[in-house]
């Protein structure tokens, strides 16, 4: 697997792309965003290893967000590559308006149900907006979890392998490599940050749950190596899947912990209680992630909803205070 690191000031750290070059096709996997110093290190790199976006044949897209996505329509456009990205996020890669427009609306809602102040959400909104001014969107080819992809010249497919939670249609892709069972992780799983759950994609039902059992997964299938979508490469994947369902096995603690204190509350002020003061980005993460726990919490009844309030299902605040070092199930 050749990484291609490419410069990214979010948190995540640099983005990476993996190019499969090796066979009688060129494979992409990941694009970077869409920003001018973005394409020229992805030239460059293509460059230094005697190649150029008109060689590429195909782009498989992890998800739909732009800083994975980027460039795949302007590559497209210079090497008629097929791109291929799950059903689910295929509409806002192609840069559907209605899709987009559902987006922006569902998130609004979200926005006043969690009780986000209306300065914050500008701020918000300002740059989300912005971040959607992508050129060039691609035309996608579908798949779904479970499909196969011969590539030609190489000695082992990708499998397609669906882990929503960050976003709807997040996608892994398996493949052998020296005998080694590895896979491009995405931002399913990272090596520093734990994926945003709830946030990142308003569109996914249940995304903590979903999120939880795509870790599991991971966990089970036992690969020697990932690839993720930003960073390093992770040496012990079902090590590091494991520690982030056990991180959000603390973080509901912190959420039940924050309604003991403070009765019944919106979601914006769990969030205020967990992460502080937000700014940029975070100002949707924060909110978005609380209320994934809150959803959780409240499916596993250890949470009641009344209208935008959430409070400690009855007995629930004796069982903390006689739990103390000792945790029952919570169901994650």
């Amino acid at each position: 697997m050749d990484r291609i690191s490419l410069s990214n000031s979010a948190f995540e750290g640099d983005n990476n792309a993996y190019l499969l070059a090796d066979g009688e096709e060129v494979v992409l996997i990941d694009t970077g965003d869409w920003m001018e110093t973005t394409r020229e290190q992805l030239e460059a790199a293509f460059a230094d290893r005697g190649l150029s976006f008109a060689n590429v044949d195909r782009i498989f897209l992890t998800h739909w967000h732009g800083d994975h996505t980027g460039l795949a329509g302007q590559i497209q456009a210079e090497s008629d590559a097929a791109v291929y990205a799950h059903e689910a996020d295929a509409s806002l890669i192609e840069g559907d308006e209605g899709a987009w427009q559902e987006l922006h609306d569902l998130q609004k809602r979200y926005f006043d149900q969690w009780g986000m102040p209306e300065a914050k959400q500008e701020v918000l909104l300002e740059r989300m907006v912005s971040g959607d001014e992508s050129n060039d969107a691609p035309t996608v080819t579908t798949f779904e979890d479970g499909d196969r992809f011969a590539l030609e010249g190489y000695e082992h497919d990708l499998e397609v392998v669906h882990a929503s939670g960050h976003a709807a249609g997040l996608s892994m892709f398996e493949t052998t490599v020296d005998g080694r069972r590895e896979v491009v992780s995405g931002d399913a799983l990272l090596p520093v940050y734990t994926p945003n759950v709830g946030g990142a994609d308003v569109r996914v039902d249940n995304p903590l749950e979903k999120y939880l059992r795509a870790l599991q997964g991971i966990v089970d299938a036992e690969y020697d190596r990932a690839w993720p979508g930003h960073r390093d490469p992770i040496d012990d994947p079902a090590g590091r899947a494991q520690y982030i369902i056990d991180h959000h096995e603390e973080r509901a603690w912190r959420v039940l912990d924050a309604l003991d204190r403070k009765g019944p509350c919106d979601t914006w002020t769990v969030s205020d209680d967990l992460f502080g003061e937000l700014e940029s980005i975070h100002i949707l993460h924060g909110p978005g992630e609380s209320h994934a726990h809150l959803e959780h919490l409240e499916r596993a009844g250890t949470v009641v909803r009344e209208g935008d309030e959430y409070r400690l299902a009855d007995g629930v605040a004796d069982e903390l205070a006689d739990s103390e070092d000792e945790r029952w199930e919570l169901a994650y």
